[in-house]
């Protein structure tokens, strides 16, 4: 058989499989079926070759073969657009991370940088390229390399860590405080391969937390570190097993001296003693704190007992000599305080008893005539007034905690009629027997520890309840005591205004009652007061008048209705004849100024005569009507002594 019977030519290769010259051609050159040349340059294919391509796709080689190609042409489309995708979405995420505000890293195993953003710049003050091969720790401020060698630690042992906060120093010289997340990356072995992770420049958000921890820890009139501080100290100094002593320095009067001098004066005269204090303070390697009003504290570490009383008697003479000025003309001396020493841990182990134990010493100076120097001694009077006042704190914790508190009432009757003026209403609640005990009992201790002005509100809620609930008459008044800690707070006389005008009780249907000496003590508080609940309807009395700084020039300055004369000088009528002169001259004042005065403690016939008779024209006592539960009292009862109208 001849070479032309083995072979086909270009023509009939075509014909055979469907395909173009062409694109045999092509084929030819890409090796994808090759030809044969004769000496004439023409192509030929081999016969059993085509032969075989013919017989195995069964005539359909083309038809086949541009399906194959087809496929392919699909498939080469979908992964350029995969490819496409895949670009764009590097794209995308190359702008996030570039244009990030976080810093966005990598490291090696060794912590140095091989990857920044380019928040970078305004972390560290470089640009990233200039900080390959560096790490976070070569910009570390000192104090900061501790905390960074923990947060090291723990990234090794846990794989992470989130919200670690360092301290740096720019390559600028400004201070930052980083924010870091980190995350370390292993190979498939397990080994560490380097860290990942993000950082944010947390500066401002520190710098409020400190000023807010700051503001919480220290007095914002003389800027010395507050209770809370001193609490922090000395519970680290108990901690640690060290020894010291508490010096709490009283200051003596000090009300009278805002009261005389005015509010501002009392702050100039606690920045002056700060002052004095304060290089007290560091003579004696102490430090200074202000925990109350007119109080403050040297804390004493590592001092033996023998130091503490000469300190303490440094600080004693240092307030006594101290002058302020308050005007060119006006000069406040004469100051004194009160200093109680408590030792650690001698006379407390925890922070609470030693604070009580320094009150405690504070009470045994003034018991002792103020301006002195006293270390506590557990076998004191005061000790045994503070395991009293111990022992009522827990009875009112308890009533508020239960809502366990009773209202009593008795009304303050008009003599020639029997009309009540108004109800007063007084505070109960259980001693440990389980009887209702008056307020004289506790509510100096209330007052002392802070709990008045929440006795008073729950009294006024009940109040107002009851009157909502239970009594329709329009005409009937109620009269509640109010404390000096609760009038003196300006955002508990706001919500007590809120509490009034909200309810569906009238205004005019309310007596507040502040004692004289409360009045006193603050008298701007008080005229504060007044003017913000008298828009509501309220009326107000002055109680107890006559036993605290009593003075009719006052009165002026407080827009009151009632006046109650303290029952000490109505039973000491008979015997007193200044009691009789004073009770005289109250009523003739308080005509002139249109209040109505009226007279405590009526427990007699013969006192009631001796009221008629000095023209006292109101009273209140358990003579004319006992006191008795609120609501139990019936409005009908005859009022002895007096006759209707």
């Amino acid at each position: 058989m001849s070479e032309h019977e083995h072979s086909y030519t270009m023509e009939q290769t075509s014909r055979l499989l469907g395909i173009s010259a062409q694109k045999l051609r092509r084929w030819d050159e890409q090796g994808i079926l090759g030809a044969l040349r004769t000496e004439g340059g023409h192509r030929r294919y081999p016969r059993e070759v085509i032969d075989r391509l013919v017989q195995a796709n069964g005539g359909g080689f083309a038809e086949k073969t541009s399906r194959e190609l087809a496929s392919i042409k699909k498939t080469l489309a979908e992964k350029r657009r995969i490819i496409q995708l895949l670009i764009e979405s590097e794209g995308r995420y190359r702008d996030l991370v570039e244009t990030s505000h976080d810093l966005i890293w990598q490291t090696d195993a060794e912590g140095r940088f091989t990857y920044l953003n380019a928040a970078a710049h305004e972390i560290f003050g470089l640009a990233p390229q200039d900080l390959i091969g560096r790490c976070f720790f070569s910009f570390e401020t000192n104090g900061a390399h501790v905390p960074n060698r923990r947060f090291l630690s723990t990234l090794r042992r846990n794989g992470e860590v989130q919200n670690h906060v360092t301290h740096l120093t720019t390559a600028r010289g400004d201070d930052r405080w980083i924010g870091i997340n980190a995350r370390i990356t292993r190979d498939e072995n397990g080994q560490m391969l380097g860290i990942r992770g993000t950082a944010r420049d947390v500066t401002e958000q520190h710098l409020a937390i400190r000023r807010a921890e700051h503001v919480a820890l220290h007095d914002a009139l003389t800027e010395l570190p507050n209770r809370g501080a001193l609490q922090r100290q000395v519970e680290t100094a108990l901690n640690t097993g060290q020894s010291g002593a508490v010096v709490m320095i009283d200051m003596d009067h000090f009300k009278r001296i805002n009261a005389v001098f005015g509010h501002g004066a009392g702050d100039q005269l606690m920045l002056g003693l700060s002052g004095v204090l304060r290089n007290v303070a560091r003579d004696r390697s102490g430090e200074l704190f202000r925990v109350g009003e007119d109080q403050f504290v040297l804390h004493l570490q590592e001092a033996g007992r023998e130091d503490v009383l000469s300190t303490a008697a440094i600080a004693l003479d240092a307030v006594q000599n101290y002058r302020l000025e308050t005007s060119p003309n006006r000069v406040v001396s004469s100051i004194t305080a009160s200093i109680g020493i408590a030792l650690y841990p001698l006379h407390g182990s925890e922070w609470s008893a030693l604070l009580a134990a320094t009150e405690t010493a504070i009470h045994q100076a003034k018991d002792q005539g103020r301006n002195r120097v006293a270390l506590f001694n557990p076998a004191s009077d005061a000790l045994r007034s503070s395991h009293r006042r111990t022992h009522w704190s827990r009875l009112i914790t308890e009533a508020l905690d239960q809502d366990e508190l009773a209202l009593y009432v008795q009304p303050a009757v008009q003599l020639s009629t029997g009309a009540e003026v108004h109800h007063e209403i007084f505070l109960r609640i259980r001693d440990d027997r389980g009887n209702w005990t008056e307020a004289t009992q506790f509510m100096g201790t209330a007052e002392s520890l802070g709990y008045a002005p929440a006795l008073d509100q729950r009294v006024v809620a009940r109040m107002l309840t009851h009157i909502h609930e239970h009594d329709r008459n329009q005409r009937r008044r109620y009269s509640v005591n109010l404390s000096a800690a609760s009038v003196a707070d300006a955002a508990w006389v706001r919500e007590l205004a809120d509490i009034v005008r909200t309810s569906d009780v009238p205004g005019d249907r309310l007596v507040f009652e502040v004692s004289e000496k409360a009045a006193m003590e603050n008298i701007d508080a008080t005229s504060a007061f007044i003017e913000q609940l008298r828009p509501l309807g309220a009326r107000f009395a002055l109680d107890d008048f006559g036993t605290g700084f009593s003075s009719f020039y006052y009165l002026k300055r407080f827009e009151v209705d009632y006046l109650k004369i303290n029952g000490s000088f109505t039973q000491d009528l008979r015997d007193s004849s200044e009691s009789l002169v004073f009770i005289k001259a109250v009523n003739g004042v308080a005509r002139e100024l249109r209040r109505q005065v009226v007279a405590k403690g009526v427990e007699t016939a013969e006192t009631l005569g001796l009221l008629k008779d000095a023209g006292m024209l109101y009273a209140q006592g358990n003579f004319l009507r006992p006191v008795s539960p609120l609501g139990a009292a019936s409005a009908a009862t005859r009022v002895r002594g007096t006759r209707r109208a």
